[in-house]
């Protein structure tokens, strides 16, 4: 569904060259969700932009929904469906009117468009809107409405950007069950980004990571945590002597894990954590130092983040 080789984009900024894209290969099959994430300035919204025909790449090419996104944009435009950040109804229009309108604009018949915007209407549980205005409509109401607009012309490949950004947890809950299900009954591929990593997480088969224009990580989301993070182990001892002591016996243990210690506390990294854990508090007692408390905790995405970039995705996000 989406074939890119070579791809970059490179902006003139105050007579400087920047490479915000830089060479990006991918591959996306029908039917996938796949997560596309990154800090702040990695290039993902400008990869978005050049999927989405928004943007034209400076070198590389792209093939999305089967058509070239430099020989026929308006063909890629017509075959995909594009949420972005902001809103994309009229204000003043009232829901169903816009959802036929947008029909019309992909050359729907009058009579197609309406049966189309009554269907969506029901998916997404938005018949009792169907005559409001949309400014009157909540945020969850106004991001339902955008699915239904970026469906309205069934299309095979779907772009998210943000899609649950500024929304309560309750509508982004909805939202993930109006978007799942409507995958599930027409089979259609969504490529999104979010800086919510337990969307990612959770809902998603695929997470790719971009950073400094270049892709840098390609998995499932369990993969990339095992391979890239690994568990965390905690061990608090009595002393700051001790802890130095279980250092040094972590490290006779096994050379597969990172290890840190802070005052009296010991924090191991490594690939499996229920085997480690009960075999390093074996092998404290056994060199004579009694643990005080012991944790062990799964890696996130955000450990992914901070073991590729060496940064997390929130402090990022922070900063901008």
């Amino acid at each position: 569904m989406i074939h890119i080789r070579g791809l970059t984009r490179h902006f003139r900024v105050k007579g400087e060259t920047v490479e915000a894209v830089r060479g990006i290969d991918l591959d996306v099959e029908e039917g996938e969700l796949v997560a596309f994430l990154g800090p702040n300035g990695a290039g993902k919204s400008t990869t978005l932009r050049m999927l989405t025909t928004l943007l034209r790449p400076t070198s590389g090419t792209a093939t999305v929904a089967g058509c070239d996104v430099l020989a026929d944009p308006a063909e890629v435009r017509r075959r995909i469906g594009h949420i972005g950040q902001g809103n994309g109804a009229g204000h003043t229009q009232r829901v169903r009117d816009e959802l036929v309108s947008q029909g019309r604009c992909y050359g729907l018949s009058r009579a197609q468009s309406r049966v189309r915007a009554d269907g969506l209407l029901a998916s997404l549980d938005l018949e009792p809107l169907a005559k409001r205005t949309v400014s009157t409509l909540s945020g969850g109401q106004r991001r339902r409405l955008d699915i239904a607009i970026g469906l309205v012309h069934r299309p095979r490949l779907l772009f998210l950007d943000e899609p649950s950004a500024g929304l309560d947890p309750q509508n982004r809950a909805n939202l993930w069950e109006h978007i799942l299900r409507l995958r599930k009954e027409h089979g259609t591929t969504i490529f999104l980004t979010t800086h919510y990593l337990e969307e990612a997480d959770t809902m998603t088969e695929r997470v790719m990571v971009i950073d400094h224009g270049t892709l840098i990580a390609d998995g499932t989301a369990q993969q990339l945590k095992a391979n890239l993070a690994g568990d965390l182990v905690t061990v608090t001892l009595g002393e700051e002597a001790e802890a130095r002591q279980a250092a040094e016996v972590a490290d006779r243990m096994t050379a597969s894990h990172e290890t840190g210690v802070e005052g009296t506390t010991i924090r191991l990294r490594v690939a499996r954590g229920d085997e480690v854990l009960p075999e390093f508090l074996r092998a404290l007692e056994a060199a004579g130092i009694k643990a005080l408390t012991a944790d062990l905790r799964r890696p996130t995405l955000d450990d992914v983040f901070l073991a590729l970039t060496g940064r997390s995705l929130r402090e990022s996000d922070s900063v901008e």
